[in-house]
């Protein structure tokens, strides 16, 4: 079975990512992009389905691992019983190429390293040609599979039924170096890349990047990861932020919640820009703009919740049987076919967005506010329609209680566009129809004994999306009505005090097994105690959701607090930008209700 999900550590170029476990194996890596098909799919399947080891002979070899600081570089020192020697290994930020380097460091005595390359295109469904090139002096690895080709460089390998091995022996101070690039099939490989130049050029970008991260409360180097994080999942290219770098890794151990998250989410990346905005980079938020103007093209009417990195919008799901699954969670799926749901918060989420961005000083350009404008007349158009709501669920539509609240968020951050920016709408039609929300949420969405929000009209449930609700200014968070929804969440959705995103068991899903704890709820739990005076209990609350990050401060999507360890897709956007919230909220930051005053 492959490592445990909390094992991995992610290299990215910006444009995709590889997953290194603490043993050293690359067991996922799709090219050129996160969304393409996988070389390496060991992840989901065993080593036979695609892989590149790197770890010392010795089976005693002992290791301790970091990033190089505000990097992804990823440093692994291995120490043996005749040496010790380090491997630095990352993807370098190139404007073409795409390639993953392995540089090992001998630090003393000697260490012999054995690697063993399993290259298998498409989802492990093509084996590729594979043949020697290169000189005795300067050995290489060429394989094609269809388009697609990739050239190994450093180390002359031996083929042994479908992998190929080879042994690497270091000293003190001596250093070699192992490239994979990547290329269309029918091109030239590109030449080798000269690996010192590589490595100071990726690590001056990286570093200058996070040179620019604004954060003067708690949590800093925690905070200043989970920041990298989200820009390592934008594509430096088009400005797409996906929500992980992976699919089809179980929410739900041995079941079908198995969902790829290799696109961009609108709602994921309006929260992602909110993060960086409040940080200090509002570039970022212009170049997500130019990508919202471009995959929302055309009517508002076909806006979707979810595109391509690219703003494709054709992602369709369907399930694969070349990948058996992460320990046997079955199904694999590619694609994700909630992109044909109507989710009514995903506009809200924009605009509530794109009104951070004017307020940090954002100007608005000759198509951001039409669009934006447009954006409040289809809220309006669609005000009357359930939803499947922020979980994707995939029963029946209900009326979300969040939902409704976000588009009363969308209506009004229309109206405070126009009354306070000067912008051109329809505002008083368009506070009315937010007014008559307003009264709508309060009589529907709040259950009439207990006096707390519910999941969905109709139902006493809660679900932890209601602790959004002050965030955007909707209700103050010591609200009585707020009040009384947190103690139900804490009644009915925490285990071992972590925070589930509604009862599975509810059947409201659709969906057969259950889930555990969403990491992203329990630190909006930690923003909502923080922001209702509770501070104790946030500073708590935050200490053991921090603790599910693994050694190198990576987030997944959920976590199995019985047994301990991540679940879900990994890294995950929501996770780290929730984190940066929480430490935001610790230090007194209102964060997305701040201009409501």
């Amino acid at each position: 079975m492959p490592a445990p999900i909390e094992d991995y550590a992610l290299l990215s170029d910006c444009r995709t990512g590889a997953l290194v476990s603490r043993d050293g194996s690359i067991d996922w890596l799709c090219l050129p992009r996160f969304d393409s098909s996988s070389v390496f799919g060991a992840l989901l399947g065993d080593p036979g389905h695609g892989c590149w080891t790197l770890r010392p002979s010795d089976a005693g070899a002992t290791s301790t691992r970091f990033y190089l600081s505000d990097t992804f570089i990823l440093v692994t020192r291995w120490e043996t019983a005749e040496g010790v020697a380090e491997v630095h290994e990352f993807m370098p930020i190139q404007p073409t190429r795409t390639e993953v380097i392995r540089r090992i460091v001998g630090v003393s005595g000697s260490v012999e390293f054995d690697t063993e390359l399993r290259l298998h295109f498409d989802y492990s469904r093509r084996l590729p040609w594979v043949r020697q090139v290169g000189t005795p002096d300067h050995p290489a690895l060429h394989a094609t599979a269809g388009p697609e080709s990739v050239i190994v460089r450093g180390v002359r390998f031996h083929a042994e039924d479908h992998r190929h091995r080879a042994t690497v022996t270091v000293g003190a101070d001596e250093i070699r170096d192992l490239t994979l690039s990547w290329f269309l099939s029918y091109e030239h490989a590109p030449k080798p890349l000269d690996v010192e130049e590589a490595i100071a050029g990726t690590r001056a970008w990286w570093q200058g990047w996070a040179s620019g991260i604004r954060h003067d409360g708690p949590h800093r180097d925690a905070v200043v990861r989970s920041l990298l994080v989200l820009r390592a999942l934008t594509n430096k290219d088009t400005g797409g932020i996906v929500a992980a770098a992976t699919t089809s890794l179980p929410e739900d151990f041995g079941g079908s919640r198995n969902w790829d998250y290799r696109f961009v989410w609108l709602r994921d990346a309006a929260l992602t820009l909110e993060a960086l905005i409040a940080h200090g980079f509002l570039a970022e938020a212009h170049q997500w703009r130019r990508w919202l103007l471009r995959a929302v093209a055309g009517e508002p009417r076909e806006v979707q919740i979810m595109y391509g990195i690219a703003g494709e919008r054709d992602l369709l799901e369907r399930e694969l049987t070349s990948l058996p699954g992460y320990d046997g969670s079955a199904p694999v799926r590619i694609g994700n076919g909630a992109v044909d749901q109507y989710q009514g918060d995903v506009i809200g989420e924009v605009l509530v967005a794109l009104e951070a961005a004017r307020i940090a000083g954002l100007e608005e350009g000759d198509f951001s506010w039409p669009l934006q404008r447009a954006l409040v007349e289809q809220v309006i158009v669609s005000i009357d329609r359930p939803d499947n709501g922020i979980w994707e669920i995939r029963g029946e539509p209900q009326w979300f209680t969040h939902s409704r609240v976000m588009m009363w968020a969308a209506l009004d951050r229309g109206v405070r566009a126009v009354r306070e920016h000067g912008l051109a709408g329809d505002a008083e039609r368009w506070e009315g129809v937010r007014d008559r929300l307003r009264r709508e949420i309060d009589d529907r969405g709040v259950d009439a004994e207990g006096g707390h929000f519910v999941q969905h009209y109709g139902s006493g449930d809660v679900d932890a999306s209601l602790l959004l609700l002050p965030q955007v200014g909707y209700c103050a968070a010591d609200d009585p009505r707020m009040l009384r929804t947190v103690a139900e969440i804490e009644s009915r959705l925490l285990v071992n005090g972590f925070v589930r995103r509604y009862r599975t068991e509810s059947g409201v899903d659709g969906l057969g097994g259950g889930e555990h704890p969403f990491i992203a709820c329990s630190f909006w739990l930690v923003e909502q105690y923080a922001a209702s005076g509770r501070t104790g209990d946030a500073q708590t609350l935050m200490a053991g959701v921090m603790a599910m990050a693994n050694d190198l401060g990576l987030l997944s999507e959920e976590y199995d607090v019985g047994h301990q360890r991540q679940a879900g897709n990994t890294p995950q956007a929501l996770s780290h930008l929730s984190l940066i919230r929480a430490a935001d909220a610790l230090a007194g930051h209102r964060g997305r209700a701040a201009h409501r005053d």
